[in-house]
Parts: C-alpha cells; structure tokens; sequence
C-alpha cells in the first residue's frame, strides 16, 4: 500500500468525509520534504496559515455560544489555551499523525514526526485542507469532534494541561521510554507541606518541580521537561 492509500483510508478511519485527496497530501507534507524534490509549492505551510485562522473561529464560535456570560478577556483567554501549540500536540499525538507527515531527510533524523511544533502546524494545515474540501459547516462539526476530550474538561469547569500526559506521550514517540517520577523532597508543616519531584528519562533528570500535592509536584516537573524538551 502506497502513502496516499495510507493516508486515505487513515483520514476514513478518523471519520474524515474528504473529497480531494490532494488536499490533505499537501497538509501532511513539510518543507523539508518539498525542498529536497525541487518541489517548493507542493508542502503545507499555506495551508497551516489558513487553518490556523479557520481553528481560531470555529474555536471563538464555540465558545462565544457555550459561554454567554464570560466577557471578553476570559473568552481570549479560553481561545489561546484551546489552539495553543500543547493543545494542537496532544491531538497530534492522539490522534498519530506522526506516522503520516512527509518529511525530508534531516527532518527524520532529528525526529520531526515527534516535534510539538512541527505536529501542531500539522493539524492546522489538515484544518486548512478540510475547509477547502467539504466548508466550513462541515468542517467546524469535524473540529468540535476532534476537539471533543478538550472541550470536555472546559465543561467541567477546569481546562486542565495535562504535561504529563503530553511528555509521556512525546517521550514514548522520541524516544520509547515512559517518564519516572519520584519524589525528592519535602518541606513544612504536615497541615502546609510542599513537594518537590523529579522526573527522570533514560536513566537521567529531565525536570524538577514543586507544589502541594506529590501529584501537583509531578505536574510541574513534567511541564518544566517538557518546555525543556520542546523549544
């Protein structure tokens, strides 16, 4: 089976209703791949660009509908935590777009297919695409789907960025080995205490951080290794 065929039957499987195939070969093929065949037309980058204002006002609608009451700056706030590149990531990884993205050489060998920003810009594009071929309608309702486990936690009140479950989902992709926390220190009084974690990849500290709960430290050494390990 050839890589468009892949590529097919794996937007089918997502529940993709595409009518032009081109398009979201387009969306899954970077520069770096392009470039290396002469072909500097035929990569995603116009695509991320209007798939990243597509998701901004499907986003906005969404939440101008959901949420009548909460005024503007709450509502920016809400929009810039929903497209944000950890948000765009953790549907990437979810969804493992990875295995589909064309890249060129060099991209490969320093794990591009694993790369938060690469795969954000990823979806975008894939967003981009799916206006063009079926509107925005239907393109909106394919995006509230994708976004639905997000949207979920929104509902319930707290929009929770989950590093843990994002680094352990990067490091697997990079580098198949799942993150070690352990905790390293504490501090206070048992009725304030405060903890300190590590977490540990192959074999070595990745990232450290504090709060007042062993699972709130965990959380904060994650996000500290993955800001560490995702410039």
């Amino acid at each position: 089976m050839d890589w468009s065929d892949r590529v097919k039957n794996y937007l089918y499987a997502v529940g993709w209703d595409i009518k032009n195939l081109k398009l979201y070969e387009q969306a899954l093929t970077h520069t770096s791949y392009a470039h290396e065949r002469g072909r500097h037309r035929i990569h995603n980058e116009r695509l991320e660009f209007l798939g990243d204002a597509v998701l901004e006002l499907i986003v906005s609608d969404y939440l101008y509908v959901t949420y009548p009451n909460l005024p503007e700056g709450k509502l920016t706030k809400l929009r810039a935590d929903l497209v944000c590149e950890a948000s765009l990531a953790r549907l990437a990884f979810e969804l493992n777009i990875g295995k589909y993205i064309r890249l060129g050489k060099g991209e490969v060998m320093g794990g591009g297919n694993t790369r938060p920003s690469l795969l954000g810009d990823t979806i975008e594009a894939l967003i981009g695409a799916l206006y063009l071929d079926i509107g925005l309608e239907k393109c909106r309702d394919h995006v509230i789907v994708l976004y639905k486990p997000i949207l979920q936690e929104l509902q319930e009140g707290v929009l929770r960025r989950d590093y843990k479950t994002l680094l352990q989902e990067f490091s697997q992709a990079r580098f198949l080995v799942t993150p070690v926390y352990r905790i390293i220190d504490q501090y206070g009084p048992d009725h304030n205490k405060e903890f300190e974690a590590e977490v540990v990849m192959t074999s070595e500290p990745v990232g450290r951080g504090r709060g007042r709960s062993k699972k709130e430290a965990e959380q904060e050494a994650a996000k500290a290794a993955w800001c560490k390990l995702t410039p």
